[in-house]
């Protein structure tokens, strides 16, 4: 299956380029469904027919669907909540109180995450193109399987032991004092279990043959700059960007006046997409005189973002991570585009590499060539931080 991620800032466009890419993807033969994730869809509105959490067919080889967070809740996540909302309500919480705190902040992003690995494991789609989140969000989706193996592996596990092998002796004297029942095996499980889906969901994601996110931006300056940011952090987690889209931009055909002022700022702004952006492929789409509604509307955006191209194909291929052997050293070489040195901060500990650039964090679990070595200097070059590993502290 070929993953496709369309993001980018709130309101530049991505749903409807989402939409026009699914038609094209259709049209040349691929059996094709575009989701959204975002929880404010927008995606029936784009393709202005009524779509649900199952997919539905919107034309041959096409089918749309929006992501339903408490269905995906409930089938996954049902056992840990009916637990929570049983230990609140032990509490003291009403019902439906505790019904609302038994749904952790940000589970309807991790569901999302969980719905695109079924898809793939069911292999019923050709090609899945994701309406995302906007940029924030969807970072930190992409951080998820990598924060959440962090905790597995250093927390929840000893943690699910240790309750394992107390639970008989405990739960006769817990209950009566407490009001609720220590977790059962089956809620125990369900975080792992959990957590084992979306490792494997990394390996897709950081895939560039299978997964590539496709950046919606605008020829505005705030736009530009979180774009650029997205690009630098998608590359932090590994995953590759193989095309940016600059969308709304005024045609020459436009005369009035009153765009003039516009039209020259917006000529700078594509320029400047075109440099920072550089070797990916730009796609330049025009600001319709109409909303991008309906299939007609969007088979002319489909039209001027692909031609008779497969939009299936990747684009470019980024190399995001590479490790490069200089005689008895190494160098651990990461994509950061437009990031500068001293916005980069490390340190390691055992066999993991802390990367941190602003909010955004990975721990990378090292190749075991050089696990055992101790980070002895980096610099930028090329748009790569390089870091250098040597077997003692230079």
């Amino acid at each position: 299956m070929r993953v496709i991620l369309m993001t980018g800032k709130g309101g530049v466009g991505k749903t409807s380029v989402a939409a026009a890419t699914g038609l094209r993807c259709a049209e040349v033969g691929h059996k094709t469904l575009v989701l959204s994730t975002d929880p404010a869809h927008s995606l029936a509105d784009s393709f202005d027919t009524e779509l649900s959490h199952d997919p539905k067919e919107i034309k041959p080889n096409l089918w749309g669907a929006e992501l339903d967070a408490l269905r995906e809740l409930e089938g996954n996540w049902g056992a840990v909540k009916r637990y929570i909302t049983q230990v609140l309500q032990a509490r003291g919480l009403e019902g439906i109180e505790a019904e609302e705190l038994a749904i952790l902040p940000g589970m309807d992003e991790i569901f999302s995450l969980v719905r695109m690995k079924r898809h793939y494991d069911e292999a019923e789609f050709d090609v899945l193109i994701i309406d995302s989140a906007p940029t924030g969000t969807a970072l930190r989706l992409l951080s998820l399987p990598e924060v959440a193996g962090w905790y597995m592996r250093k927390l929840y596990k000893p943690f699910q032991a240790v309750s394992t092998a107390l639970r008989p002796l405990v739960e006769p004297f817990f209950r009566p004092v407490a009001g609720f029942s220590l977790p059962t095996k089956e809620v125990m499980d369900a975080p792992y279990e959990f957590y084992e889906q979306l490792e494997a969901l990394e390996k897709i994601l950081s895939d560039p043959t299978i997964t590539s996110v496709r950046l919606v931006t605008n020829p505005e300056k705030m736009v530009i700059k979180e774009s650029l940011r997205a690009h630098a952090y998608l590359s932090l987690y590994n995953v590759g960007t193989d095309m940016v889209v600059a969308n709304r931009i005024i045609p020459d055909t436009v005369s009035d006046p009153f765009f003039q002022r516009w039209k020259d700022q917006q000529t700078q702004y594509k320029k400047e997409i075109h440099e920072n952006f550089h070797p990916l492929p730009v796609r330049e789409i025009p600001l319709y005189s109409e909303e991008m509604c309906g299939l007609e509307a969007l088979e002319r955006l489909k039209e001027t973002l692909y031609g008779d191209e497969d939009a299936a194909q990747v684009y470019y291929k980024e190399t995001t991570l590479r490790v490069v052997q200089e005689e008895n050293n190494y160098s651990l070489e990461l994509y950061l585009p437009g990031i500068p040195k001293d916005q980069v901060e490390l340190s390691k500990t055992a066999d993991e590499l802390n990367i941190r650039i602003g909010n955004h964090r990975r721990n990378l679990v090292l190749p075991q060539a050089l696990a055992a070595l101790q980070p002895s200097g980096a610099k930028m070059e090329d748009d790569y931080l390089k870091i250098r590993f040597s077997a003692t502290n230079a």
